[in-house]
């Protein structure tokens, strides 16, 4: 296993009970949605990745300041190294969502909170359905951790 851990940050746009999500093209997830996101660059702060990661990808400018946590996510098996997913929900923004990545996106759509594609990439999964659900703002996800010692001091 890798000696080191990815960051992305995951941007979570809501707006009439609808969630927007993004459909991969061309690598190990093609076909399958995810919210926009990407990796922290280093020396940038989360905000300010999410705020960036959204422009590129879907063409909407986030004031960083209207970006919130929402949940974090340590996950190992979605790729080669371990990363730590942290989710931010947008509670505003500038412009319409488009797909400004063709290459690596086939898709921009909205969906029904309650009525998500049954095909969303897992890990990403995990952080939009504790948002949805309310759930404690972290999760691990695809550790090989026997449960009674992942349950020790809980």
């Amino acid at each position: 296993m890798a000696d080191r851990h990815l960051v992305d940050v995951h941007i979570l746009l809501v707006r009439d009970d609808k969630l927007l999500l993004t459909q991969r093209r061309g690598d190990m997830f093609a076909g399958q949605w995810h919210l926009p996101s990407g990796k922290l660059d280093a020396g940038e702060p989360i905000t300010t990745a999410a705020a960036r990661e959204a422009r590129e990808e879907i063409g909407v400018l986030i004031d960083p300041a209207d970006l919130g946590f929402v949940h974090a996510v340590h996950a190992a098996g979605s790729g080669p190294e371990p990363r730590l997913g942290l989710f931010l929900q947008a509670r505003r923004w500038i412009g319409e969502p488009v797909n400004r990545e063709p290459d690596k996106c086939a898709a921009v759509r909205w969906f029904p909170i309650d009525d998500l594609p049954d095909n969303l990439i897992e890990y990403p999964a995990v952080g939009i359905r504790a948002f949805l659900d309310g759930r404690a703002p972290f999760s691990e996800h695809g550790w090989d951790i026997p449960h009674a010692v992942a349950d020790i001091g809980a």
